[in-house]
């Protein structure tokens, strides 16, 4: 058994996410490989409390992602902090020696994306990946598989977004996320795109050109002190966009989306072969085989629990969030440990496609001020 001792820089939701996935280790079934949280930094003392409280394993609690990245204890980091954090702590993690399993989107914006994917290339001995959880969905892994095998034929298009809805309270107070200076000028495309892009990038659906629609909806919000601060990014966005073999792909980032908890979704059409996957329908896969001569019809198939690595569950279960996750970071373990010769298939998110979905995003902020101008 390979165990990767990690520290975990930003002890928010989603590095807890991650402990509970290190934590339930035991879910997956004979992987060689198990990470094990030894270190964690955050200036708030409460968050890392979490840790210490229910992760044994964590023998270092700092408020200094220095001194995290000074113990030898530490081989790999995950990084989950606000956007304009990401160029200085991701720099000082690969500037440490040590793995980098980091968010989106890889910087505030496209120069530091640039300054972070620099110092990677400098580094290639070094594994570095970005969280994109939803394609290990069973579902997303079959799609991947479909394309793979030249289902589709000739795509005609391609439907994928990420929608939110909690944004739509008023009264929610102002965060990091509607700022700038915190979040950066891409708002939500920033926060959720690379997420909605993942696919796409790992198909080589890459954009030629884009055509932005963009939506400040929500004007300003309480600032928990009694007033009121204005909200400065980017509640919606629609992207249409040429794709390099010439079809169009239509790519939505939405935090005010109605009656949307926490929808991913990818549609593609091709002219021998259609498929359709929800998060809103996590275990069910829609397919169209186009025959000359035949009717049209969409078939539903229910996959249960088929994950890209095998676990206790039974298959006729479904298939979670939390397993997601799980997968996730299986993926980034397995490659860690064996590198080209990976147990499963799926890589997780590339800095380089980080990279590109940085220069869609910029490109369609430019497109947006021509667009309304």
């Amino acid at each position: 058994m390979r165990t990767i001792r990690f520290g975990v820089i930003g002890c928010g939701l989603m590095g807890k996410e991650f402990a509970s996935a290190a934590a339930r280790w035991l879910h997956l079934v004979d992987l060689p490989f198990r990470p094990e949280i030894v270190a964690v930094a955050d200036p708030v003392e409460g968050a890392r409390d979490w840790f210490s409280r229910n992760i044994p394993s964590v023998t270092q609690s700092t408020e200094s992602a220095d001194e995290l990245l000074a113990n030898p204890e530490v081989e790999a980091v995950y990084a989950a902090v606000p956007h304009h954090l990401h160029e200085d702590v991701y720099l000082k993690v690969l500037r440490a020696g040590k793995h980098l399993f980091a968010e989106k989107p890889f910087g505030i914006d496209l120069p530091a994306a640039n300054a972070i994917i620099e110092e990677v290339r400098a580094r290639p001995n070094q594994l570095v990946r970005c969280s994109s959880e939803f394609p290990f969905f069973p579902a997303a892994q079959r799609i991947v598989k479909l394309v793979d095998q030249g289902f589709f034929g000739q795509i005609m298009e391609v439907h994928a977004g990420f929608h939110h809805s909690s944004d739509l309270d008023p009264t929610k107070p102002i965060n990091w996320k509607r700022r700038v200076a915190t979040n950066g000028e891409y708002g939500c495309m920033g926060d959720l795109g690379l997420h909605v892009l993942h696919l796409p990038l790992r198909f080589n659906w890459e954009a030629r050109r884009v055509q932005s629609l963009l939506s400040k909806i929500v004007k300003e919000r309480p600032d928990g002190q009694g007033g009121t601060a204005a909200c400065e990014t980017w509640d919606n966005a629609t992207l249409a966009c040429l794709s390099n073999q010439g079809f169009p792909m239509v790519l939505e980032t939405k935090r005010i989306a109605p009656g949307e908890t926490d929808t991913w979704f990818i549609k593609i059409y091709g002219t021998s072969g259609s498929a359709e996957f929800s998060t809103k329908r996590p275990k069910t896969l829609r397919t169209l085989k186009f025959e000359v001569g035949k009717p049209q019809a969409w078939l539903e198939e229910d996959l249960g629990y088929a994950s890209a690595y095998p676990a206790i569950t039974g298959h006729i279960f479904e298939f979670g969030f939390p397993d997601a996750i799980q997968q996730m970071w299986a993926a980034y373990c397995d490659e860690l440990v064996n590198g080209e010769n990976m147990i499963g298939g799926f890589r997780c998110a590339t800095p380089e496609e980080a990279l590109k979905s940085h220069q869609l995003f910029t490109a369609a902020l430019a497109s947006w001020e021509t667009f309304s101008a």
